[in-house]
């Protein structure tokens, strides 16, 4: 540690890991506004900021499988809080989130544009629905931040075309609700198709298309929005690669071979 540094707090990687997840992997850098807010907020400097973001690149398994290294230099402190965030995603990524807003001087739920219409006036209930709420939007700008704002299957790239979509089903494993690498940038015409099993994504990244629908293959529609992907690669993110196990699970218990 260079000289006049301070060492970083729980709070401060809290912080830090919900930016890394929630920018795309080329903007994790000094002159990135988000950075430099970020900085303000913890009293650092945006270099320092960037720097601890990289630093947990070098801890992100699936960047690693990519032959990405970031930087190399992470104490254990970042490696016993990395570990911690992603292996509690429902619960860390819930108390980044109200730690940011309580040192941006706001509540949680205008820090997430939930309006209070919508929301109980107090309670459990409400508790409960501002933290289901939070996390969704969480979940949500991880995915389309990893697949830099582009649906995986078509390359659209207008985010108000775009789910991030459960491999695994919400109701189905709960432990990885808000699990990145069970989610994947898709439009919402593909997505109902891969929740209604009529397409998949095959372990090796390729796209699957159901026997459903190969047999109209008389129509155009058919053919050019599903059948001209058979077999293609989906367009990889550039983090949170998606889990092996769950893109098994999605083509042996949803696909309509």
């Amino acid at each position: 540690m260079k000289k006049g540094q301070s060492l970083w707090e729980r709070e401060e990687l809290i912080l830090a890991i919900n930016l890394y997840c929630k920018l795309p992997f080329g903007r994790l850098h000094r002159l990135n506004p988000e950075v430099i807010n970020l900085a303000n907020l913890i009293g650092r400097t945006p270099n320092a900021v960037a720097y601890k973001l990289v630093n947990f690149a070098s801890l992100d398994p699936s960047l690693k499988a990519r032959g990405i290294k970031g930087a190399s230099n992470s104490s254990n402190l970042d490696k016993e809080i990395w570990k911690e965030f992603f292996s509690n995603w429902d619960i860390l990524s819930f108390e980044s989130e109200k730690l940011l807003a309580k040192i941006e001087n706001t509540t949680v739920e205008k820090l997430n544009n939930i309006p209070e219409n919508e929301l109980p006036k107090e309670g459990k209930v409400r508790e409960q629905m501002i933290q289901a709420r939070v996390n969704q939007s969480f979940f949500r700008k991880s995915i389309l931040a990893s697949y830099n704002n582009t649906c995986c299957i078509t390359g659209i790239n207008q985010p108000e075309f775009l789910i991030a979509g459960h491999i695994k089903s919400w109701s189905i494993d709960e432990k990885n609700r808000l699990n990145p690498q069970n989610g994947i940038a898709i439009n919402a015409l593909h997505d109902k198709a891969f929740e209604s099993g009529l397409l998949t994504i095959a372990p090796d990244f390729r796209i699957k298309i159901s026997s459903v629908l190969k047999k109209q293959s008389k129509s155009e529609t058919i053919k050019n929005y599903f059948l001209s992907y058979e077999n293609k690669s989906i367009i990889l993110p550039s983090r949170f690669l998606p889990d092996s196990e769950f893109l098994k699970y999605h083509n042996q218990k949803k696909f309509k071979p």
